[in-house]
């Protein structure tokens, strides 16, 4: 069977919390581990995506209106639709990885990186590459 669900690929989860949220996957399991006998994926995905911003607002409020909140989880292929894009995360595959789910201050410093790099990367994409990763999905 050809192995579709790579590192990069964006995915959307189709049950639990946070169902029709848009994932990157950062590491795939394919066999799984010995807690997981399943394959499942750790993925990296906004919970909270930006808000419109428009040229009247002042830069306060466009600063508040583009944070993002990311959120990191291990999630069973069952569970996840790829879809045709892809997302280059070298930064967030460092920090993020199988020893950060073992702690809670391990997670929150992980999450607080991801975040700080899906800011930069949402605020200096000027070409629209990954526009549509920064969207609501609409139904």
């Amino acid at each position: 069977m050809v192995k579709f669900l790579k590192p990069g690929k964006v995915a959307i989860v189709l049950s639990g919390r946070y169902a029709g949220k848009k994932v990157v996957i950062v590491k795939n399991l394919d066999e799984g581990t010995k807690d997981r006998q399943y394959g499942h994926a750790i993925v990296v995905g906004i919970e909270r995506y930006p808000l419109k911003v428009t040229k009247k607002m002042g830069p306060k409020r466009i600063a508040k209106r583009s944070r993002i909140k990311p959120f990191i989880k291990i999630i069973n292929y069952n569970h996840l639709m790829p879809t045709r894009y892809t997302f280059e995360l070298e930064d967030i595959k460092q920090t993020v990885n199988l020893d950060c789910f073992k702690e809670p201050s391990q997670r929150k410093d992980a999450k607080k990186a991801v975040k700080k790099h899906l800011q930069d990367r949402y605020k200096n994409d000027k070409t629209g590459k990954s526009k549509w990763f920064f969207t609501k999905l609409r139904f």
